[in-house]
């Protein structure tokens, strides 16, 4: 099928944002102005729980690997916009965005963080595992491509079952090149399953540069000759990636079949906490760092009259709080007890403990 393109394959994206400081306004109190407001509200809980991650993990508070989500929190706030609570969501291992996004408590996620029981896995799956069953969040994978074939498999269940409902599977441009996501991706077409597939290309998966990595650095193209509707979308933009993701999933409901969004974005960190991020051009990285998501939205949410300093003021409050809030309650859960480390594990010592 088709594509339709925006953004670039590499490199900072040509699309022009609205910029620069305005005076103070009047915010507008219409419900496309709360809406906004409430993605950049959203935006900001995912980027600054993050940059708590970083000062934590620095002070060894947090162990293990952490993977940032920094920069690219457009996508996971903008396609969940376009998803209701009986949709599945698969993720990567680069999920902190995608699970607050969902709606997991950021208390849950960070007592994840921390290792402790009140966590959103019980502690024992950490950054690279977040998970929570009630809500229809299956992972955090740490397997690069992991998550494919089960959102596959979800997407079939729901089917089989007659449940008109969409499973989205996030994943990056460096899982595009695994087997899983082609295997995938032909039977989801094969079979008309009720599938979104968000790709974010940020140009480097794990270190790797896109072109050096692919011969055809277009994504969207290559996802549609599986015979799905594709597209690439700019991901640094909020308003545009919930905009394909309506569409998008709307005509998976209408029973279409799969779909596949290609979110062209840019983390401003490193692949990891270890990562010395030595394969990007540091001029680069603050050319992207001036299309930033949540200060874009902001910036023209003031131009429009939307955003006043005052209401940015008390959003940034709130979220601090929030954030605040949960690194208490992280700090003063429970570790699991030594007695309990065969549990979950397997179902003999499930019964015995019953």
């Amino acid at each position: 099928m088709a594509t339709a393109h925006g953004g670039t394959s590499a490199g900072a994206p040509k699309t022009k944002r609205p910029g620069g400081a305005h005076g103070p306004a009047t915010p507008s109190h219409t419900p496309a102005a709360a809406h906004d407001l409430d993605l950049l509200r959203r935006m900001l809980l995912i980027r600054r729980f993050e940059e708590r991650c970083v000062e934590l993990y620095s002070a060894a508070a947090i162990r293990g690997f952490v993977h940032l989500y920094i920069g690219e929190e457009a996508v996971a706030v903008g396609v969940h916009q376009a998803l209701d609570e009986q949709d599945a969501v698969v993720s990567t291992y680069r999920e902190h965005g995608h699970a607050l996004a969902r709606g997991i408590p950021p208390e849950a996620v960070m007592a994840e963080m921390y290792g402790k029981t009140t966590g959103c896995s019980h502690g024992r799956g950490g950054s690279m595992h977040l998970f929570d069953a009630d809500r229809r969040f299956y992972g955090g994978n740490a397997i690069v491509g992991g998550g494919l074939p089960l959102a596959a498999g979800l997407a079939l269940a729901d089917r089989m079952r007659g449940e008109p409902r969409v499973t989205c599977c996030f994943f990056g441009d460096g899982a595009f090149a695994e087997g899983e996501f082609h295997e995938t991706a032909n039977l989801s077409a094969l079979w008309g399953l009720p599938v979104l597939f968000v790709c974010e290309n940020n140009l480097y998966a794990m270190g790797t540069a896109l072109a050096r990595e692919h011969a055809q650095t277009d994504l969207a193209m290559r996802a549609a000759s599986y015979g799905m509707a594709a597209w690439a979308v700019d991901g640094m933009d909020v308003r545009a990636v919930e905009k394909a993701a309506h569409g998008a999933v709307e005509s998976i409901r209408a029973g279409s079949g799969p779909h596949f969004l290609e979110m062209r974005t840019y983390r401003f960190r490193a692949h990891s906490m270890y990562d010395p991020d030595r394969y990007r051009p540091k001029d680069e990285i603050e050319e992207w760092k001036r299309h930033d998501p949540v200060t874009g939205l902001a910036d023209g949410m003031r131009t429009a009259g939307l955003l006043d300093a005052a209401a940015l003021e008390d959003l940034e409050h709130q979220v601090a709080e929030e954030i605040d809030h949960a690194v208490r309650a992280a700090e003063r859960a429970p570790e699991e007890p030594a007695e309990d480390l065969l549990l979950h594990v397997t179902g003999l010592h499930e019964e015995a403990r019953a």
